[in-house]
């Protein structure tokens, strides 16, 4: 396996991203994005990027906070996160720079590029589509969809007038986060707009189901294994589909 970090600018901060590629070959391959949660990135989405190298792709965890920064704690992640969430042209930005510099690296087919979040990365990779971003298709793994925090409206982006990829959500029935309204939103504005969309609920899952470190199941983060493995296969499912 051959992994780098590439260092990679958005409006003159420096960013730096976790590039692997299983193995050597002219061929140019399939490329996909991995947006962090709001810990930023850490060891957990750089795994990720090593699983989807396995399985054939380039993985390329991406970095929103600059610097590669990852929280220590829950209210440092916040500060970190709330001016990317409450900005959602200023998120787009991001995740849309560091796609530019995925592309940009000799191994990458840029013709076909998918991406994937966790959490506050699920939202980051819908807002990636919905930019209208030339990507393949995008995969929300228990994402955040809303457009308020503490009671105040976000700064949101206009959906482009054309969609190029497709949108898979995998959600967990149980997740405190993602009120019904949120759901019932995003699925009228991707019907919409026309966007081939997927939804996918989990019946014993709420937030986190991906993370095997979260454990609060009183406060609907927790981490559900069969879950984990269905939309895990979900995603493969989708990306074989659509590559």
């Amino acid at each position: 396996m051959k992994d780098r970090e590439i260092v990679y600018e958005v409006d003159n901060q420096i960013f730096k991203g976790y590039f692997v590629n299983f193995s050597e070959t002219k061929q140019k391959k399939p490329a996909i994005l991995i947006a962090h949660t709001w810990m930023g990135r850490n060891a957990f989405v750089c795994e990720k990027a090593q699983e989807l190298a396995k399985l054939g792709y380039i993985g390329f965890a991406v970095d929103l906070y600059g610097e590669g920064r990852v929280a220590q704690n829950g209210e440092e992640a916040g500060a970190l996160m709330k001016p990317l969430f409450m900005d959602r042209q200023l998120l787009q930005k991001r995740i849309f720079g560091a796609m530019q510099a995925l592309v940009q690296q000799p191994e990458v087919d840029a013709g076909k590029v998918g991406a994937i979040g966790f959490c506050f990365g699920g939202l980051t990779v819908i807002e990636l589509l919905r930019s209208g971003a030339d990507v393949k298709g995008v995969v929300s793994f228990h994402g955040i969809l809303g457009s308020q925090k503490e009671g105040n409206n976000v700064k949101t982006a206009s959906i482009a007038k054309s969609i190029k990829g497709s949108l898979l959500v995998l959600h967990g029935y149980h997740d405190p986060y993602v009120p019904v309204d949120n759901v019932l939103h995003l699925q009228k504005e991707m019907t919409d707009a026309n966007v081939d969309w997927q939804f996918n609920t989990y019946g014993n899952a709420g937030h986190s189901f991906t993370n095997p470190e979260e454990n609060d199941k009183k406060g609907g983060k927790f981490y559900e294994p069969k879950t984990c493995d269905r939309a895990w296969l979900a995603m493969k499912n989708f990306f074989e589909e659509i590559f």
